[in-house]
């Protein structure tokens, strides 16, 4: 019996590894089978003979326009985008943890746990950074309500300095003139 190394991929490889596509986080056949230590067909292999496991939401075709986007993005050389003769899959995080039953290796589902943990990881990242937005915009709303407040004061300000002006033409000035030639 052979002694199992455990593999070991950084996290940031595979955070790296992570894209937005249709306002998911998806990760690419190509790169999940390059983690799995299994060519790209092998694993669109496996899945095609498993196809009930990976709905839409699990797993899905790019299109033309969103691969152009998504090596444009990604700057693949020219030699990364020769072995990019079809369509890649796409797989959500859902699509990734079905992919554990469907290549029963030790190294598929370590690489599997790893990918799930950055997965919940990103997710409480995207929630934290969510809260944060909320809480900068209450504190905008309440900087603008007290801008609006104080050009209020200052305009009631100006209106007072008006109504002063305003009531000071009519009187007689009294008090020590100077330079006015009385002795």
């Amino acid at each position: 019996m052979s002694e199992h190394k455990p593999i070991t991929i950084s996290d940031e490889v595979i955070i790296n590894k992570i894209y937005l596509v249709r306002g998911q986080k998806i990760m690419i056949d190509r790169d999940l089978a390059e983690m799995y230590g299994v060519e790209t067909r092998i694993l669109n292999q496996a899945i095609k003979r498993n196809e009930k496991r990976f709905p839409p939401d699990f797993m899905f075709q790019l299109s033309a326009v969103e691969l152009s986007d998504w090596k444009s993005q990604n700057v693949i050389s020219n030699k990364e985008k020769m072995g990019l003769r079809k369509l890649p899959y796409a797989f959500t995080e859902q699509g990734v943890a079905m992919l554990s039953s469907v290549l029963n290796s030790e190294t598929a589902i370590e690489v599997n746990i790893q990918i799930i943990r950055i997965f919940t990881r990103v997710r409480q990242l995207l929630t934290d950074h969510t809260e944060l937005r909320l809480e900068v915009e209450k504190i905008k709303k309440k900087l603008d309500n007290q801008d609006k407040n104080m050009e209020v004061v200052f305009q009631y300000l100006d209106e007072l300095l008006e109504k002063k002006d305003d009531s000071n033409t009519g009187r007689t000035i009294i008090g020590y003139q100077i330079g006015s030639g009385q002795s």
